[in-house]
């Protein structure tokens, strides 16, 4: 096994850890983010239907990188703001925030914070 095949699976089982604690209703959706190198992905799921509600990343053509953006937090930061923008024209106020295995650090960190920012209750 590789290094990388290595990290995924050790990121598998702490995202099953988190999931079996973790489970977003109607009434508070589960907001999910996933990091590549590059961009930042979040969704906001509502798992007893197992439906997307919202979401939103850096490839999405509703995000322009504006000129405060030039690290890849602040952009996590802005995705989380137009997140909660969304959530918000679509009736969504409060959320559990699921960090898909990752450390509550760094991007992720901005993007929670971003979303808070935007009005979103987690």
């Amino acid at each position: 096994m590789a290094k990388t095949s290595l990290k995924i699976v050790a990121r598998e089982k702490r995202i099953s850890r988190i999931r079996k604690k973790i489970a977003g209703t109607s009434e508070r959706p589960r907001l999910r983010v996933f990091k590549s190198n590059k961009h930042i992905y979040a969704q906001i799921i509502n798992d007893s239907t197992g439906s997307t509600l919202v979401a939103m990343s850096t490839i999405d053509k509703d995000y322009s990188p504006g000129e405060d953006d030039k690290s890849k937090s602040a952009a996590a930061r802005r995705v989380g703001l137009l997140l909660a923008e969304r959530a918000r024209s679509a009736g969504i106020e409060k959320v559990v925030f699921d960090r898909g295995g990752y450390i509550y650090h760094g991007r992720v960190k901005s993007l929670s914070e971003g979303a808070r920012e935007g009005g979103l209750i987690f």
